[in-house]
This record gives C-alpha cells, sequence and structure tokens, in this order.
C-alpha cells in the first residue's frame, strides 16, 4: 500500500508518500481501506517534534502519522464477526498512529458503522472534531440567552461550536481571519461575523451587539486574540479554553477573575472523558448530530500525497473546516 511516512522530525515536506508492506488486523482488529484519513493540529506538532504542544511523549521514527480514519473493512482478524466485512466505518486510532495510509487497523470494539448517506469524510471530521466540540459544549453548555463567542469560527471546532450555539438559540458572534472566512461564518448563521485580523475588531464587537455582553466565549486560538476575546465577556461571564492555535495560550491571571466574577476552565482530556458514556459516547453523539443534519462540518480535503500541503495550510490557517486526506 501507499502511506506518508515521517524519517525525521522537521518541516512539512518530511512527509513523504512511500510504497510499505500492508498491515495485517490482529486478534479483534479490523482492516479498513481508507476513504478519508483526518489531519489534526496535534500532527503537526508531532510531524515538527515539538513535544511542548503534545499531551504524549514523541514517538520512534519512521511513522505514519494519523489519528482517524473513514473506509470500508476489507479484512477481520481472529474473533472478529465476517460480518464486519465491506461495512462503511469510522474509527479514531487514539494516541496510535497510522491514518495517512490507504489500510489501517484498529480494534473492531473501536470502530463505528456508518449509516449509508454519511460522507467519509464527514465521518471522519466528526469522530475526532465533532467529538470535542460535543464536549467542550459538556463542559460549557450554553442556552438561549447566552451571547456566545467562538474565535476561529471557521476552523473544524469552531464551525461545529457556531452551529450548535445557533441551534439553542443563543446569540452568536464568530471571529475568523480573513474577508473569506468571515463570509463563511456569516453562512452558518452567526448573528455578528468579524475579521480578528483587523486591529479594531474588538470594538466592532461590542457595536454590533449593541449593549449586550458575551457570556461564554470559546477561545481555540489564544495569544491575543483570546486574550481580546476574554476581555468582551461580561460580569460573571464564562471563558472555555481548548487550544492555543497562535502558539500561545490565552494569558488569565487570578486578578481578570476576581475584578470581573469571571470562570475560566480548559475543556480538554481528562475534561472529555467525564461527559456520559466518555469519549465513545461522545462520538456516537457526533455522528448521530451529523446524520440528522443538526450538524454539518465542514471539510477541506487533500490528496493523501499532498499530506505536507495539507500541514502547510492547516500551521498557517489557511483551511476552512476540518483537514482531511483522501487516498
Amino acid at each position: 500500500m501507499h502511506a506518508i511516512r515521517l524519517h525525521a522530525f522537521g518541516p512539512a515536506e518530511n512527509l513523504r508518500l512511500e510504497s510499505v508492506p500492508d498491515p495485517e488486523p490482529g486478534p479483534g482488529q479490523v482492516r479498513i481501506a481508507v476513504r478519508a484519513a483526518g489531519v489534526h493540529l496535534l500532527d503537526t506538532a508531532l510531524r515538527a517534534g515539538s513535544a511542548e504542544e503534545l499531551p504524549f511523549p514523541l514517538p520512534e521514527l519512521p511513522i505514519t502519522p494519523g489519528r482517524e480514519v473513514a473506509g470500508v473493512v476489507d479484512r477481520v482478524g481472529a474473533g472478529v464477526d465476517d460480518g464486519w466485512l465491506g461495512r462503511r466505518v469510522v474509527a479514531h486510532l487514539g494516541l496510535a498512529n497510522g491514518g495517512y495510509a490507504e489500510l489501517a487497523v484498529r480494534e473492531v470494539e473501536a470502530v463505528h458503522a456508518l449509516p449509508d448517506g454519511m460522507a467519509f469524510s464527514t465521518a471522519v471530521a466528526m469522530i475526532g472534531t465533532g467529538r470535542t466540540a460535543l464536549g467542550i459544549l459538556h463542559v460549557a453548555p450554553v442556552g438561549p440567552d447566552d451571547v456566545v463567542l467562538v474565535t476561529a469560527a471557521a476552523g473544524g471546532i469552531g464551525t461545529l461550536l457556531v452551529q450548535a450555539a445557533r441551534g439553542v438559540g443563543a446569540t452568536v458572534v464568530g471571529v475568523a481571519g480573513g474577508a473569506a472566512k468571515v463570509e463563511r461564518v456569516r453562512a452558518l448563521g452567526a448573528d455578528v461575523a468579524v475579521d480578528y485580523t483587523e486591529e479594531d475588531w474588538p470594538a466592532r464587537v461590542r457595536e454590533a451587539l449593541r449593549g449586550q455582553d458575551v457570556t461564554v466565549a470559546f477561545d481555540g486560538v489564544g495569544g491575543a486574540a483570546g486574550r481580546a476575546a476574554m476581555e468582551l465577556l461580561g460580569l460573571g461571564g464564562t471563558l472555555v479554553m481548548f487550544g492555543w492555535s497562535a502558539g500561545a495560550p490565552t494569558e488569565v491571571t487570578t486578578r481578570d477573575l476576581y475584578d470581573r466574577l469571571l470562570t475560566a476552565t480548559v475543556a480538554l482530556g481528562p475534561r472529555l472523558l467525564r461527559a456520559p458514556g466518555g469519549l465513545r459516547g461522545l462520538e456516537e453523539r457526533a455522528l448521530a448530530e451529523a446524520a440528522s443534519g443538526r450538524l454539518v462540518p465542514a471539510v477541506q480535503e487533500f490528496p493523501l500525497a499532498e499530506a505536507a500541503a495539507a500541514h502547510t495550510a492547516l500551521r498557517e490557517r489557511g483551511t476552512v473546516g476540518k483537514a482531511v486526506l483522501v487516498p
């Protein structure tokens, strides 16, 4: 099969398409003929060797990166029902790797069967990004009385948070970088959509809200944008942080919390495990939301051979929604 291999940590160009032996499913596993593979920001940190950005140790090289795959089961291991053969499935590979490939293996209990109408790229987006978005909303539920601000609102998680908040009747402010992304956020139904590359964007948000206070800020950007989002919160507001694509987390002090009675929380890792059913439960609900049409993930596809281009676009915030590789 063909797979993307990483032999040395470094620039995106280190990701190379190579021919490697086909993997074989072990006991309790299925092999998936991959039709779509997710690209995650953590993949770019791993490829660069940026250990400080990872929640797990750097692996020994060479590896095939990739944490999420969707496709068709073409082989089963010992102890697995033959009924899985030919089924359309999606799976999160956890901390394991191997997704950027034409074939991948996973334990059958970690696999979800897909409805016939769901696109493989949609499934990949929801098994990872979708479950994270629902986990964030479990940590900080929103309702019709909330004014919700979402940074990186045109990104994979951001687009889902915008849709979910609109779905419960909240007023939504979407913040994105560049005119095209702002238009995308507006098309998702955001009440206010602004470009954070413009210096006066916080003032524009205040003007558009006409005296309403932001009650919840979902921040996956960090840095200056995250700080500005926090400062838009009204008294008693909530800051929910789930990443720092800007390169540094949002700076929050205890003085900030006391002065404006704010709550600040991080919705990552163990916090998500506390949702009903844990990660498996979040995955099931995310797929159900997509199947019903209540949440529609934004997806940008790249050929498998162009994994380096996908990494570069993701790091430079040049993607809209979830980046997906298609073998």
